[in-house]
């Protein structure tokens, strides 16, 4: 576990405090991850939208349907049954680069690469 400084630490209490005190609850997501809309900044006329979330602060933790409402994009509040989402979609997963759960290539694993098929031809300097 990653160790806070203590603006880290007094950052995150700020921000449960502020949610706490002006923080009104939309809805959750799958991951758990909880959404908040507020009074609009003095001189805005836009609410503010923000995210607590389950786990660590990821932002592609948050699934295409929340983006869009946490950027404005839409209105509409994301709910279970969703219109956004399709039976034949994947379930959302963040971005694993960094991870041991990234992906890597067969050939950077050691496997080898598949056969070309025939509509392939490589480019030999000879032939120009």
């Amino acid at each position: 576990m990653a160790r806070l400084s203590l603006f880290g630490r007094l950052t995150n209490i700020q921000m449960i405090l502020h949610t706490f005190l002006h923080g009104q609850k939309v809805g959750t997501d799958d991951a758990g991850n909880v959404y908040y809309k507020g009074k609009p900044r003095r001189g805005r006329s836009r609410e503010r939208r923000w995210v607590m979330y389950a786990g660590a602060p990821e932002a592609s933790a948050v699934p295409p349907e929340w983006h869009g409402w946490l950027h404005h994009q839409t209105n509409t509040v994301p709910s279970g049954d969703s219109a956004y989402r399709k039976d034949w979609q994947k379930p959302h997963q963040p971005n694993m680069t960094g991870t041991k759960d990234a992906y890597v290539p067969p050939p950077l694993k050691g496997q080898p690469r598949a056969e070309t098929t025939g509509d392939y031809t490589p480019w030999k300097p000879q032939d120009s």
